[in-house]
């Protein structure tokens, strides 16, 4: 019983992530969700990307948190279009949330949409949203063995964004372990290794979400 009722819940948030993704095209607009454990980085990554694309592009953010609306402040303070979730104790966003946050909205002028998934490298990976891109992120105090302990996420992203690099030297971290392991799971996937502090390695992950833009207005 259990089985058939996961397999309803899947199946009717597919078709509203369907919906979603046509409105999406429609507006012209490419959505990416970004996905990771609690305190990989994605907020400063997301404050470095508004950053790096200024006036070239209108980056929207919809935040998502159990609680507490202070990532949607930190990327609206960055000059980011925000709106929050608060899943109120649910691990994972899914179509349905995205859909309402999306309802009446003015996306008309913004060109890029990141969906800051909730933290955590297991819920999130089983629930399309309607994104174009879905991108891992993994900071490198988590350790190296990530896409083997969780490789549904892995196996299912376009791209993995390696954060938190300059903290290499005092880490038992090796890039080559995990790298290896994305693409036996993911052979397509891009890796990208930044210091989002520090800036470093933006432009790379930023002009490959430019090239993955087919919606354009």
């Amino acid at each position: 019983m259990r089985v058939a009722v996961v397999k309803n819940i899947l199946d009717a948030n597919s078709r509203i992530a369907q919906e979603n993704r046509k409105l999406f095209d429609k507006l012209g607009l490419t959505v990416i969700n970004l996905m990771s454990s609690p305190g990989a980085g994605k907020t400063t990554l997301l404050e470095q990307m508004g950053k790096h694309f200024g006036g070239q592009l209108k980056i929207g953010v919809i935040e998502g948190d159990i609680q507490t609306t202070l990532d949607a402040e930190r990327v609206a303070a960055a000059g980011l279009e925000a709106v929050q979730i608060e899943t109120d104790g649910a691990c994972h966003l899914d179509a349905n949330m995205i859909a309402a946050a999306i309802d009446g909205a003015d996306y008309a002028d913004v060109d890029m949409l990141f969906i800051e998934n909730v933290g955590n490298l297991v819920c999130t990976a089983g629930y399309d949203l309607g994104e174009h891109v879905r991108i891992v992120v993994l900071s490198t105090s988590e350790g190296d063995d990530k896409a083997t302990k969780y490789p549904a996420i892995f196996q299912g992203s376009d791209a993995m964004v390696i954060t938190k690099t300059d903290l290499k030297p005092h880490l038992n971290f090796n890039t080559d372990r995990i790298t290896a392991d994305l693409k036996r799971l993911q052979p397509d996937a891009a890796v990208f290794e930044v210091a989002a502090l520090q800036g470093q390695g933006i432009s790379d992950a930023a002009d490959w979400l430019l090239a993955k833009r087919p919606h354009r207005k």
